[in-house]
């Protein structure tokens, strides 16, 4: 039996690269079912202020057709107690990029009183999207 029932993981997932397998297969070792949040083009513009390579609606099949997914749903809000409310997941994986930012410092205090757990997983160090866009220009 794993550490935990269901698990929640958000992302844009834009140039589907191993960093972003790696966050996916971690977090499904560690629960039964993983469902992955999928920033929509809108919420990307939002707080990126750029557009994904991908449209949404490709990188939502992308996602699905990982292995380690058991769910795919629209990330259509940074708000991760709504998504809980939604989901009922039991833990959230985030990468440790993340760990100390405003929106994840409140988003703790939240699951905490309700015991959901926050697991920071370290950053893939040397990809990213970014990078792999930057490859491409060369």
């Amino acid at each position: 039996m794993k550490q935990y029932n269901i698990g929640y993981t958000t992302g844009v997932f834009d140039l589907f690269h191993v960093g972003h397998l790696n966050i996916l297969k971690q977090a499904k070792k560690k629960c039964d079912f993983l469902i992955v949040g999928v920033s929509t083009d809108e919420l990307v513009m939002e707080y990126k202020n750029k557009q994904p390579v991908i449209p949404h609606r490709d990188r939502m099949a992308i996602v699905e057709g990982i292995k380690y997914v058991d769910l795919v749903t629209p990330q259509r809000t940074r708000d991760k107690w709504t998504a809980w409310k939604q989901l009922h997941f039991d833990v959230m994986f985030v990468g440790d990029d993340w760990k100390g930012n405003k929106l994840f410092k409140e988003v703790e205090g939240k699951f905490n009183q309700v015991g959901v757990d926050i697991v920071y997983f370290p950053y893939t160090k040397g990809i990213s999207s970014t990078i792999v866009k930057q490859k491409i220009k060369l």
